[in-house]
């Protein structure tokens, strides 16, 4: 593996419903290492989407730091996070939240042109990426003409556009059948393979986990290592 690229301390998040109030991340730490897939697992409503939108400079905790390599992210201003974040990381969610006016390939370009790319660079990277996840035959296609696996691929490729050092997946595969829940399954294990990507996922799918680097486990509000990897 190679450097640390993520690391957290101490998070902590509180929700405030009525009168009481929800104490869900209690001190989190993470280190991950370049070219890891770490998974994160637990019971629904157990705070892993909430560490994930933190550690991905979505939401910001009550305490804590998050770094991306030596820079402490809500150290910034939200203007300066989402620039970073824009290059720096990529997501993709169970659901693929695609943009239903425009094609598989200006899906793919829309996020390299925010940053300033060329409309002629962002379709040659969008269509090269479209082909190394394999749905480049449906480029000219609109979401609503793709199956979900299609859509969900699309998605990944989407995440890779302005190369992130990271990418964060929350629930990837769980609005997909089992076929194509494997097929994006190990389209992940292969970029990761080929590419040296490094994902941070969570999951309740326990085939994928147990490909991963590592598995942890959210329990009252910290992460702790899952039963060791085979």
């Amino acid at each position: 593996m190679g450097p640390v690229i993520l690391r957290c301390s101490d998070i902590q998040k509180k929700y405030k419903l009525d009168k009481t109030e929800l104490h869900v991340l209690r001190g989190v730490n993470l280190e991950v290492q370049e070219g890891e897939i770490v998974s994160i697992v637990g019971a629904s409503g157990s705070g892993k989407s909430t560490l994930l939108h933190i550690l991905g400079g979505l939401d910001r905790p009550m305490e804590g730091n998050v770094y991306w390599g030596d820079q402490e992210i809500f150290s910034l201003s939200d203007d300066a996070l989402a620039r970073l974040r824009g290059g720096s990381v990529g997501f993709v969610f169970q659901f693929h939240h695609l943009l239903p006016e425009f094609t598989a390939v200006e899906n793919v370009m829309i996020p390299q042109m925010i940053v300033g790319v060329s409309a002629v660079d962002a379709g040659r990277r969008a269509n090269e990426l479209l082909e190394r996840v394999g749905v480049a035959m449906r480029g000219a296609h609109r979401p609503a003409e793709l199956s979900g696996g299609e859509q969900q691929r699309v998605a990944v490729a989407r995440a890779l556009a302005n190369r992130p050092r990271i990418i964060f997946a929350d629930e990837p595969s769980g609005n997909l059948d089992s076929q194509n829940s494997m097929h994006l399954h190990d389209l992940l294990i292969e970029l990761n393979r080929t590419e040296g990507q490094t994902f941070v996922i969570v999951t309740h799918n326990d085939q994928f986990s147990a490909r991963s680097s590592r598995t942890l486990r959210m329990s009252d509000g910290t992460l702790q290592p899952d039963a060791p990897q085979a």
